[in-house]
């Protein structure tokens, strides 16, 4: 007589990286229930788009110790893999989290699910599927299919079928389920109930090049200015230094923002955006300090060790927006989008109903020096701190 199988025991931390298992009662039957939030979001679904996003959990108490940063991550990368927005670079802080995405131009993403026949795009559909769910998960699905199929309930079948896709390439699905999942997961933890999140998460439409450039290295710069390492390779939970550590997601997303092939990091990745960092995250000198505070104003979040920064850098090297990046900076969280002039003049365009008819214009200039980059709202409260 054969033994009872013993029941497998997790960490806390492995099971934040287990699939979805099976659930009670019908799959298929289940609503999605998305609600439709009020912030304003510069999607558009027909191109490629990069965004930085942001969440805070409720009252800002520092919640997050090492496995609660280490679990979101894997939640992150999952996600990442099973929905198609891929993370360029992130930062998760004790009490909140930046991410730095693309979302790829979604009808391009969707074409391999919907050539060939019913059978070939359903087996498509459930092997990719795999990366988010358990087998048992799936097997039951594949089951409410057929019974589907058998009954002509075509009707049913597109529905449930159009529910998985309409999640891939979906800034809204990702954001929100990654932290619908994180919250699953940290109240089980900690045995807690309710919200997890102050609000919904805030978006910023970026545009490659130099926007994106300086997006990235802002949030790799968070753990620096929070006063946590004196150099973001030393702070295990962001884009950085988890690609110092040989990931090679990390990899390949610096070298989206870089404009590189990330066979290229090895040999020129690396060290342009490590010097990108170093080029805007230097501490601000002793000078700057004395006239700060001769002029009343609070002095500005700490930066990295100047010393260090220009042994690294040799002569010769500019520093390029290092007193806008040393600021907790709203522009880059609540600016909706940020790029160049024309850049921000389109977008503004493509969401004209949303603005007041007085409004003639939308590119608004970021305080800082070469007037390179702009933001489509102009925050006069709190904007630099």
């Amino acid at each position: 007589m054969s033994q009872p199988r013993k029941k497998t025991e997790f960490t806390d931390l492995e099971k934040a990286d287990c699939k979805t298992g099976k659930m009670i009662g019908g799959i298929a039957l289940k609503e999605p229930g998305w609600g439709r939030g009020k912030r304003r979001r510069f999607v558009f679904p027909d191109r490629d788009c990069c965004y930085h996003t942001m969440s805070r959990v409720a009252g800002g108490d520092l919640l997050f110790g090492d496995v609660e940063k280490e679990a979101f991550r894997k939640l992150m990368r999952r996600l990442e893999r099973f929905s198609g927005v891929e993370v360029l670079t992130y930062a998760v802080m004790g009490n909140h989290f930046h991410l730095l995405l693309r979302v790829p131009e979604r009808e391009k993403f969707l074409r391999k699910f919907k050539r060939g026949t019913k059978a070939e795009r359903e087996e498509r559909l459930f092997e990719h599927l795999g990366l988010l769910y358990s087998r048992a998960y799936l097997a039951q699905l594949k089951t409410e299919l057929e019974v589907m199929t058998e009954k002509r309930l075509d009707e049913l079948y597109e529905k449930t079928v159009q529910g998985y896709l309409d999640r891939l390439c979906s800034l809204t699905h990702f954001m929100k389920e990654l932290k619908e999942r994180f919250s699953r997961w940290f109240n089980k933890r900690h045995g807690r109930r309710g919200t997890l999140w102050q609000d919904r998460y805030r978006s910023v439409l970026v545009e490659s090049g130099e926007a994106l450039r300086t997006m990235a290295a802002y949030i790799d710069l968070n753990p620096v200015r929070a006063g946590l390492v004196d150099d973001p390779k030393d702070y295990r939970w962001c884009g950085f230094a988890e690609a110092l550590g040989g990931s090679k997601r990390a990899r390949r997303g610096l070298c989206v923002v870089l404009g590189m092939t990330v066979t290229s990091w090895e040999s020129t990745g690396r060290e342009a955006f490590r010097r990108l960092i170093l080029g805007i995250g230097i501490e601000a000198g002793e000078e700057v300090k004395r006239t700060e505070k001769q002029q009343g104003r609070k002095y500005r979040r700490r930066g990295m060790k100047r010393a260090e920064v220009l042994a690294e850098l040799r002569e010769g090297k500019t520093l390029s927006k290092a007193d806008l990046l040393r600021c907790r900076v709203r522009y880059f969280s609540d600016g909706l989008v940020l790029g160049s002039r024309d850049f921000v003049e389109k977008a503004f365009l493509e969401k004209r109903e949303w603005f007041g008819k007085k409004r003639k214009s939308g590119a608004r200039g970021l305080p800082v020096e070469g007037g390179s980059l702009y933001s489509l709202r102009e925050l006069k409260v709190q904007a630099l701190e």
